[in-house]
């Protein structure tokens, strides 16, 4: 371990807020000491409820995202971290922080944290799982996870989270398509926002009439839609009873911890495999060099692909 990490660790578990934002920078960046300082704070995960907030873009996501947060801090004052996966800046890669000017309403004690999607696909940025690890550790007893909105590839937020909640406007057609090209088959509850434009009642009909064709071999969870209006406060207290509707009925059949389970499984083979490919090529000079190879045979017909993949796996000893 690094020689500040089992420090930065126990601040960590005591709740110390400038110390918990320093853990996730490291880990974040992969800078020295994150393996370490993630592998001292795991025992302590678990206990936080994640929900991924996803949909299309101007859906009002951070809106509702911050009426539900504040509606926690109401609510015995929980305590709420939100992790907003902004897109990248084109010359920095850092987050564009969009999501967190736009929640600089929320109690202070609220934690928010805007992170950079790097060009990722899935609206997840790669470390999004490790971060709400620490703030899983930290204490904190909900975490939400804002994604960036850039349709079908959310889907990657449900490998993530406990819940998924899609947020989707009364604008019709587009948030249709969108349920359609996926979001409907990670959806755990879904909410019309902006229910206070004309149309929001007809877009949950229509919504929940997708819902009925669909054949669903899975859990028997019935997705609740329902209806809210965040920037007026309205329907803010129905969606998050949703949410915590489908929590209980997980618990009660015992699908949360094999959800849970799903996502830890998933976790292990991108660590495995990002392990093995830092392995095979090692680092971008090298690697170049070792495929440039390879492909100079292939090109020749040499080598098919297969046979190409094959040897470059070589490197990596005999199979077991």
């Amino acid at each position: 371990m690094a020689p500040d990490s089992g420090d930065l660790a126990a601040r960590v578990l005591s709740g110390d807020r400038c110390a918990t934002a320093r853990a996730i920078t490291i880990v974040e960046n992969g800078e020295e000491g994150s393996v370490e300082l993630l592998d001292a704070l795991f025992p302590k995960t678990g206990r936080a409820f994640r929900v991924g907030i996803t949909g299309s873009p101007g859906a009002g996501k951070s809106t509702l995202v911050n009426a539900i947060a504040q509606h926690l801090r109401a609510d015995r004052k929980r305590s709420v971290a939100v992790v907003c996966v902004d897109p990248s800046s084109p010359f920095t890669g850092g987050a564009l922080l969009g999501d967190r000017v736009r929640m600089l309403t929320l109690d202070p004690e609220v934690f928010i944290r805007s992170m950079s999607s790097r060009g990722h696909l899935g609206g997840i940025a790669a470390a999004t799982d490790d971060v709400c690890d620490v703030l899983d550790a930290a204490g904190y007893e909900v975490v939400f996870v804002e994604t960036v909105g850039v349709g079908q590839s959310e889907v990657e937020v449900a490998g993530a989270t406990d819940a998924t909640l899609i947020v989707v406007t009364p604008e019709g057609g587009d948030s249709i398509q969108t349920l359609k090209a996926g979001l409907l088959e990670i959806a755990d509850v879904i909410v019309v926002n902006k229910a206070d434009r004309p149309g929001a009642e007809d877009m949950a009909k229509e919504i929940e009439l997708s819902l009925g064709l669909r054949f669903d071999p899975g859990t028997g969870w019935t997705i609740p839609v329902t209806l809210a209006s965040a920037s007026l406060g309205r329907g803010v207290d129905a969606a998050w009873r949703a949410v915590l509707d489908y929590r209980k009925f997980m618990e009660d059949k015992d699908l949360l911890r094999s959800r849970r389970r799903k996502n830890l499984e998933a976790k292990i083979r991108r660590i495995v495999e990002s392990t093995l490919a830092r392995s095979l090529w090692g680092d971008g000079r090298e690697g170049r060099a070792a495929l440039g190879e390879t492909l100079a045979r292939a090109d020749r017909r040499e080598l098919s692909p297969h046979a190409a993949a094959r040897e470059i796996l070589s490197r990596l000893g005999p199979r077991r």
